[in-house]
């Protein structure tokens, strides 16, 4: 029994005894009014000595916590007491012998059934050897009670079994109780385990998971759900879900009707998080069954932005194949009877007089000779890479060289600004350095011809360390450029590595494509941030092996 038990069953049997004690006292002072030459000095001086011990008890409960032989000692001294009042008030004559009942039950309660049975045959003892010393006229007993016609040993007799009758039963009692408060605090110990690895379980989950009733108003609401969404729970549970989800118009209305037919819904849509960000969120909705039957609506919901940009990736990088298998065919069909157009018009020029518009004429058939020529290079680069050429180069200085060839090219106007952002050290990288100049160079163009009008464009290099056991082993580097341009719209930033998307009057269209065929090869990737009107940045993280010196 838990000491804290122990101390409340204590207190009340303090409690009882002194309310017993009163009342005997108020019993004591009627008898002394309805029979005054009745000496009742013994009753008071029984009850003040009940009073004194009860005030002892209270004292000593916290030591009797810890000692528990001092219970048996108050259950003793409580026998003693109703004795010595049996004693004078008749005996085995008297009417309260069934008040050895009070400390038997309050030892079945404490001490169980042992408890019981002890005190039950010490008050056994006590009132047989009463009997015994009241008719041996060894204790001179007054009766002040009639006698209730039974035989004293009949009557001593049905005493003692009732004690022993009420000892076993209040034992019994007390230990089913015991037996069934452990199974209860055992149960509720696994059932508030269970809970608390549900919600282990459900807080755990990657994906946010919201309850609600058929009305649509938030039950529950997991640690996954308030990351996805950025609403913390206390400030969903209660609301629509429909808000809290930014749920199409309807979609909760039609739940029922729809889940009786197919079982689970789901719906891809785009949601505007707390950080002012979109996201794209892919939901799934089903009934909450419940024992007693469906319940309400059960929402499992992911952000997938990073799952739609692998497939739109993976849409990208097929196109592209497909593109560049195409285009390596198309280039060898091309290219030599284009080679044979421009000789053919070279030798003509030289070898016949021509005149004015017929000289024009071959010198525009040669310039669009060399600009498909230049489309077929670009082809064959993009359709078949060079083989990596691996060294270990500076970016650093190939950021510089590109910047210095940028300020000295006839793209460039009065108000472009050439920005160079690099690190104090050198930042080596282990790449084809052919390729990674071709990256830089056509992301670098695309930014000055994004610049009509002039503007700052920002080339720079930095080295992202990984998260692994050799974070300079596991980083990256990578690539920025950054310009003040036109912008690209956003319907517009899936497409722009597709071959001739090109928007500008100059370029074949191809030189985004080569710089996303390029970085694939390299297991890299590319991000494109871009605000129409407000410039873009092109970020090319590429993985491997980095080194400052």
């Amino acid at each position: 029994m838990a000491t804290t038990d122990i101390r409340r069953r204590l207190s009340w049997l303090i409690g009882a005894r002194l309310l017993i004690s009163t009342t005997l006292l108020g019993w004591a002072m009627l008898m002394q009014v309805r029979a005054p030459g009745v000496e009742t000095g013994p009753f008071y001086l029984l009850i003040a000595a009940t009073y004194g011990l009860s005030i002892l008890y209270g004292v000593s409960l916290r030591l009797a916590e810890r000692r528990r032989w001092l219970v048996d000692v108050q259950l003793a001294c409580d026998a003693l007491n109703i004795s010595a009042f049996i004693a004078l008030t008749g005996g085995v004559s008297s009417y309260f012998s069934s008040l050895y009942f009070l400390p038997i039950i309050a030892a079945g309660s404490l001490q169980f059934r042992r408890g019981a049975l002890t005190v039950a045959l010490f008050s056994a003892v006590m009132y047989v050897g009463l009997v015994v010393l009241q008719y041996q006229q060894i204790l001179l007993v007054p009766v002040w009670m009639h006698a209730t016609g039974e035989p004293p040993a009949l009557r001593v007799a049905i005493d003692v079994f009732a004690f022993f009758a009420v000892a076993f039963l209040a034992g019994s009692l007390a230990e089913g109780v015991r037996t069934a408060g452990v199974r209860l605090e055992r149960a509720s110990t696994e059932i508030a385990n269970l809970q608390a690895l549900n919600e282990h379980v459900i807080n755990s989950l990657a994906s946010g998971l919201i309850t609600t009733d058929y009305d649509g108003r938030v039950i529950t609401f997991n640690h996954a759900a308030e990351q996805i969404t950025g609403h913390g729970s206390g400030e969903a549970v209660g609301r629509n879900v429909s808000e809290v989800l930014q749920l199409p118009s309807g979609f909760v209305a039609s739940l029922e009707a729809d889940l009786d037919d197919a079982g689970l819904r789901r719906v891809d849509y785009a949601y505007h998080t707390g950080q002012a960000t979109m996201i794209d969120m892919g939901l799934s909705a089903t009934h909450l069954v419940t024992p007693s039957g469906p319940a309400g609506f059960l929402f499992n919901f992911q952000d997938v932005t990073k799952v739609k940009k692998l497939e739109r990736d993976a849409r990208i990088q097929h196109r592209l194949a497909a593109v560049g298998e195409m285009a390596a065919g198309i280039a060898h069909e091309i290219r030599n009877p284009l080679a044979s157009i421009s000789g053919s018009i070279q030798i003509l020029r030289k070898d016949i007089e021509v005149n004015a518009e017929q000289g024009q004429l071959m010198d525009i058939v040669l310039r669009e000779s060399e600009r498909l020529n230049g489309i077929i290079r670009s082809f064959l680069a993009y359709a078949r890479p060079q083989r990596f050429a691996i060294a270990r180069l500076d970016l650093g200085r190939i950021i510089r060289d590109a910047a210095l060839l940028l300020r000295n090219s006839g793209d460039l106007g009065e108000g472009h600004v050439i920005d160079v952002d690099l690190p104090p050290v050198e930042v080596w990288y282990e790449a084809d350095e052919g390729q990674i100049r071709q990256i830089i160079w056509n992301l670098a163009t695309n930014g000055i011809r994004a610049m009509p009008e002039g503007g700052h464009l920002r080339l720079s290099v930095a080295e992202e360390a990984g998260v692994g056991p050799s974070p300079v082993a596991d980083g990256h580097v990578v690539i920025t450029v950054e310009d003040e341009g036109v912008g690209i719209p956003p319907d517009e930033l899936d497409n722009i590595f597709q071959p001739f998307h090109g928007s500008f009057a100059k370029g074949s269209g191809l030189g985004l494509a080569i710089v996303h065929r390029i970085v694939s090869d390299y297991h890299g990737e590319i991000q494109v941030t871009s605000r129409p009107g407000a410039g873009t940045k092109v970020r090319v993280r590429l993985p491997g092996t980095v080194s400052a010196v």
